[in-house]
């Protein structure tokens, strides 16, 4: 299969060498927007894509010589996987080059949670010393429950295994995964047991608003509740609800539902958010650290590159 990849976004540089050592003529044109795109897509068998612009039915009609796309992130949730799979474009994520990013990312919120960092640091800095209040929670002899076991899942187990604390994993989509950082789990383990919940699925239609009030009134035990896959599967005022009544002693987003400014300012449980103390926020980046940016595209290249040799000895 002879190949013909156009770049639509930033990508690090290592994916063009690899590219050019394996002789896969390329299209790096990281600042072209989706109408420019539209109008030369029909000309390349391969896309690679972060997060520019969503790839729906509209897009894929104009691209009937494209046979794969890859994404030098995590999840696939801005390209239309139902057209891609009856159009026969296979589809390439570069998840294991981020999810050390993200579980280390995850892991210094819940800290932080648990330990006032950022409300004890405000208050220093204004000229108040209040130790008491300021008391904070040991993670040692916790459980944490993981739904969603894949490599970002995965990373975060094997990251928290040095805090001496219980990790439970649920994912429907596997089993026998019991490994040595983790132990295989239905909900209703987690739900009973589980301190500290954190979310590694994709955003799909069965996951899209699913962290509903339904669904955070089934946990036992008062929890922290991290939030680094995508904002769509939680409905945020379930999440302040719970907040409220005590049922979650802290929470931290590193994805919103409604994402950038202006736009998430609008939004009225943002300003619920911005003003409790016990949430912490960052502007999706979890999975963005200057080694990522690397890891990211060096997968998406492999990747790629081992595909279309796969595809030349069919």
């Amino acid at each position: 299969m002879k190949a013909n990849i156009l770049i639509v976004d930033d990508i690090h540089e290592i994916m063009l060498e690899k590219f050019e050592q394996a002789g896969i003529p390329y299209d790096y044109q990281p600042d072209i927007d989706r109408q420019e795109a539209e109008k030369i897509i029909a000309n390349y068998s391969g896309m690679v894509i972060r997060s520019k612009f969503q790839v729906d039915k509209a897009f894929f009609d104009l691209a009937p010589n494209l046979r794969f796309i890859a994404r030098a992130g995590a999840g696939m949730d801005n390209i239309d996987d139902e057209i891609a799979t009856q159009r026969q474009i296979t589809l390439i994520p570069a998840n294991e080059g981020n999810r050390d990013a993200v579980g280390e990312h995850m892991i210094g919120m819940l800290l932080s949670l648990m330990n006032n960092l950022n409300r004890s640091d405000q208050q220093v800095r204004a000229g108040n010393w209040l130790r008491e209040a300021n008391r904070g929670y040991e993670l040692k002899g916790r459980t944490v429950g993981l739904v969603g076991y894949g490599h970002n899942g995965m990373a975060m187990a094997k990251k928290l295994s040095g805090f001496e604390v219980n990790v439970l994993a649920y994912d429907k989509y596997r089993t026998n995964y019991t490994d040595q950082y983790a132990e295989e789990s239905t909900m209703e383990d987690i739900y009973s047991q589980a301190d500290v919940i954190s979310f590694h699925i994709p955003l799909t239609t069965e996951t899209k608003g699913m962290i509903d009030r339904v669904y955070l009134s089934k946990f036992k035990k008062p929890i922290f509740f991290l939030l680094g896959a995508r904002g769509g599967i939680v409905q945020v005022p379930a999440v302040l609800a719970g907040l409220d009544s005590g049922n979650i002693l802290g929470a931290a987003f590193d994805v919103l539902p409604v994402e950038k400014f202006p736009k998430l300012a609008e939004q009225t449980w943002y300003q619920e958010l911005i003003r409790r103390e016990n949430v912490i926020l960052s502007p999706h980046v979890a999975g963005w650290t200057f080694e990522s940016y690397y890891k990211l595209s060096a997968v998406a290249a492999d990747k790629i590159i081992a595909f279309l040799k796969l595809q030349e000895t069919h």
